[in-house]
């Protein structure tokens, strides 16, 4: 595959979940893996079976994890991980969601933060904002937002949020470094870094590296654990740790990162 420029890439990833986000609108999509058949292509992409890829990718990780969330947001979910079970919200804080998609870590983290808080999603794809903002009404949540906006350029004021969290979206992204310094950015002083993302073993090989259903699918993308480690600590972070939960590829885990803005 020939080498694909930043925007290029960017505009392979939106398009196939502008696509996902249609497909799951439509209710004959339901079912099948993942909670629904458009799922298939996205965690069934590689070599593995369909039911071994369901335990992990999509909404059914969550478990006990899904109060506050339609079952269609849930069902819709894409991600590799739970990063709400690990970001230990409070009431009255402000969360940021990085890749939002149907919207269902923000709207667990809206019921969490309490009327006094708020959670915003952060989406470019305009096909899953709008399904992530039907799931908002159809949930009665009045203190979720969305925005549609790039990772690399979030559009919200420096020390803005208190916590950023993402569900396996930071590894679509092809600059990396700017996401995590933007994180960084609108986060105030002490505040929380905790997403689920895929952590690409050392050793992966340039086959994968260069598959673009592999990078659209969370795996080619992906930073080894010595580089997010690098990147976080470039971007400001201070203590940074990254614990693997499970395996989603012969050469990746899908692991939960964690770290601080200093005070």
């Amino acid at each position: 595959m020939a080498e694909l420029t930043d925007t290029e890439l960017r505009d392979v990833v939106r398009a196939k979940y502008a696509d996902a986000a249609e497909r799951l609108s439509d209710p004959a999509a339901a079912g099948g893996c993942c909670g629904a058949a458009v799922v298939e292509e996205r965690c069934c992409g590689t070599e593995s079976s369909c039911s071994t890829d369901a335990a992990v990718f999509g909404g059914s990780l969550y478990r006990g994890e899904a109060a506050g969330a339609p079952d269609a947001a849930v069902h819709a979910s894409l991600g590799c991980g739970v990063p709400t079970a690990v970001a230990d919200l409070h009431e009255g804080e402000t969360v940021l969601d990085l890749g939002s998609g149907a919207g269902a870590d923000v709207l667990i983290s809206a019921r969490r933060v309490g009327p006094t808080g708020r959670a915003i999603g952060l989406d470019m794809t305009p096909e899953m904002l709008a399904l992530a903002r039907a799931n908002a009404a159809e949930a009665g949540v009045g203190n979720a937002e969305f925005l549609e906006g790039y990772l690399e350029e979030i559009p919200l004021p420096d020390g803005s949020v208190d916590v950023v969290i993402s569900n396996c979206v930071i590894n679509l992204a092809a600059d990396k470094s700017r996401v995590l310094r933007e994180a960084a950015r609108v986060l105030r002083g002490g505040g929380r870094f905790a997403v689920s993302d895929v952590i690409a073993d050392p050793d992966m090989d340039e086959a994968t590296r260069a598959d673009m259903v592999q990078w659209t699918g969370c795996v080619a993308g992906a930073l080894t654990r010595a580089e997010y480690e690098r990147l976080l600590h470039d971007a400001g972070f201070a203590d940074v740790e990254i614990r693997e939960t499970h395996r989603v590829h012969e050469r990746a885990s899908s692991a939960i990162v964690r770290a601080r803005k200093p005070s």
